[in-house]
C-alpha cells in the first residue's frame, strides 16, 4: 500500500530532527525510534542525503551539525588572544603524574600548544580532539590516548556511543572542557553528542575545569550541559562583575581569572 506523501515527509522531517539533536544514529536505532523497517529507513536516509540534510555513514547517518557549525579551523582564529591567556592559566592547573582529559574545543587546543612548548611531565592525556592529538603525538613525557567512535572531519572530534563507552574506561584527575554559551543556569554546548561525551567524562573526573572566553556570555547554544554546582572551576577572561551582569555569581574558589 502506497503511503501518502505528507506522511513520508513528516517522517523524514522527524528523522532529520533526530539526527540534528543526536548527531549520529545507527540504522537499527533509526528503525526503533521511528518504528520502520530497515528498507524504509534506508530510503528515508537516501532522500535526506540527496536534499543535503544529512551525511550517510557506514551503518547509520550523521546530522547537519558537521556542516552548519563553523569548522574547527575557522573557530581557532576567534578570540585568539583571550584563548591564549585562558590556556596559560589552565596550564598551571595540570600536575605531573596525572591523567587529564582534553575536550574538543579550540581553547583546549591552545592549551595543547602550550603543553607542546613545555609543561608538567610525565602526564597521561585522553582526548576526543584529533587536532589536539596531532599536536601532542610523539611528545616525550606525554602518554597520548584517543577515544574511539564516530569521527567528524570538519569539527576534528570523535563522538557517538562508542566515544562515550571509551570515555568510561578512564578515571581522570583533571578534565578540561570548552563550552559555547554561559548563562545564569550553567553551561551550554552546540550539539547533544558533544554534551553526552562531556557529561560522561565529567562523572569520571576528580576535577572539572571549563575554559570559556567572554564572547560566550550572552551567546546561545541549544543543549544544556551542566549547572554551575557540578563543575570545579571556570577559567575565563570575564571579570566577576561582568559575569554578575549576566546573572552568573560564582564562589571565589570556582572562578579563575585569565
Amino acid at each position: 500500500m502506497k503511503v501518502a506523501y505528507e506522511v513520508v515527509k513528516a517522517r523524514r522531517d522527524q528523522l532529520a530532527q533526530l539526527l540534528s539533536e543526536h548527531q549520529y544514529l545507527p540504522l537499527a536505532e533509526v528503525c526503533q525510534r521511528l518504528s520502520i523497517s530497515e528498507a524504509t529507513a534506508r530510503r528515508d536516509l537516501t532522500a535526506l542525503e540527496r536534499d543535503h540534510s544529512i551525511t550517510r555513514t557506514y551503518g547509520g547517518a550523521v546530522g547537519d551539525y558537521n556542516r552548519r557549525f563553523d569548522s574547527f579551523r575557522d573557530r581557532l582564529t576567534l578570540a585568539a588572544d583571550a584563548k591564549q591567556r585562558i590556556a596559560a592559566v589552565a596550564l598551571t592547573m595540570i600536575k605531573p603524574r596525572t591523567t587529564i582529559y582534553l575536550d574538543g574545543g579550540t581553547t583546549v587546543h591552545a592549551l595543547a600548544e602550550l603543553l607542546v612548548a613545555g609543561g608538567p611531565r610525565p602526564i597521561t592525556v585522553v582526548t576526543n580532539n584529533l587536532m589536539v592529538a596531532e599536536r601532542l603525538s610523539d611528545i616525550e613525557g606525554i602518554e597520548l590516548n584517543v577515544l574511539g567512535g564516530q569521527y567528524l572531519h570538519r569539527q576534528s572530534v570523535i563522538l557517538g556511543p562508542k566515544a562515550q563507552a571509551s570515555a568510561k574506561l578512564w578515571r581522570y584527575d583533571l578534565a578540561l572542557f570548552g563550552a559555547e554559551a554561559l548563562t545564569a543556569r550553567g553551561l551550554w554546548n552546540s550539539q547533544a553528542d558533544v554534551v553526552a561525551v562531556e557529561r560522561t567524562v565529567s562523572k569520571a573526573a576528580k576535577s572539572t575545569v571549563f575554559l570559556v572566553d567572554q564572547a560566550k556570555l550572552g551567546a546561545t547554544a541549544p543543549v544544556f550541559l551542566l549547572p554551575w554546582a557540578d563543575i570545579s572551576h571556570l577559567v575565563t577572561d570575564a571579570s566577576a562583575e561582568i559575569l554578575a551582569e549576566h546573572g552568573i555569581e560564582l564562589p571565589k574558589r570556582m572562578l579563575v581569572s585569565a
